[in-house]
């Protein structure tokens, strides 16, 4: 489980496909300490939870390799990912740990494409579209979990809904660097998806 707050920017340094394609071997470079990471270990990557299969120190920088398998290429945007990508990073929660965000997954649900972007003082607004599934469980003032970053929804019309981002997340995180027409990694709140199921078994 994860919360959707960022803790680290990573940096894609190597990718290898394996499997006649339908397996990815990435190396993530991080400022992670690597003494705390185990093999095994759960990291979100924009939002989508990868497995730690390795992990080391090179050139004073802490690296860890991931796959990703057939599924998540098909249904998130690491299938656009390549080296130089940059990926907003969160280690998995400890019992204790704050909740500052919200009860995240890291089972990303599926894409959402940036409509538009609005640069105000210090802050942007984003409008982003998702698919009519999906939509059903945004509403305003509720949470969206998009490339792994836990966010507020402030307007929701039809199959669009928008974002505003404040400076410090902007700082902190890829979002700084989303475009018009970008792809982003989108999971609904667990509560909105359970509210829905109820209602549909009354």
């Amino acid at each position: 489980m994860f919360t959707g707050i960022v803790t680290d920017l990573g940096e894609i340094v190597s990718f290898t496909p394996t499997a006649q394609g339908q397996l990815h071997r990435l190396r993530i470079a991080c400022r992670y300490d690597q003494s705390t990471i185990a093999d095994g270990a759960s990291i979100a990557c924009n939002g989508v939870c990868l497995t730690v299969v390795a992990s080391g120190v090179a050139g004073g920088k802490t690296w860890f390799d991931v796959d990703t398998a057939a599924e998540t290429l098909a249904l998130t945007t690491a299938k656009h990912w390549k080296v130089g990508t940059r990926l907003n990073l969160e280690r998995a929660l400890k019992i204790g740990d704050e909740l500052g965000g919200h009860i995240v997954a890291g089972h990303a649900d599926g894409i959402a494409t940036i409509v538009s972007r609005e640069d105000l003082p210090d802050m942007a607004r984003f409008v982003l579209s998702t698919t009519r599934e999906l939509a059903r469980f945004i509403a305003t003032k509720g949470s969206i979990t998009l490339d792994g970053v836990s966010l507020t929804i402030n307007t929701v019309a039809d199959v669009t809904f928008s974002v505003l981002i404040i400076p410090h997340t902007l700082a902190v995180t890829t979002i700084g660097g989303w475009k018009a027409g970008a792809e982003v990694n989108i999971e609904v709140d667990l509560m909105a998806r359970y509210a829905a199921r109820l209602t549909e078994m009354k």
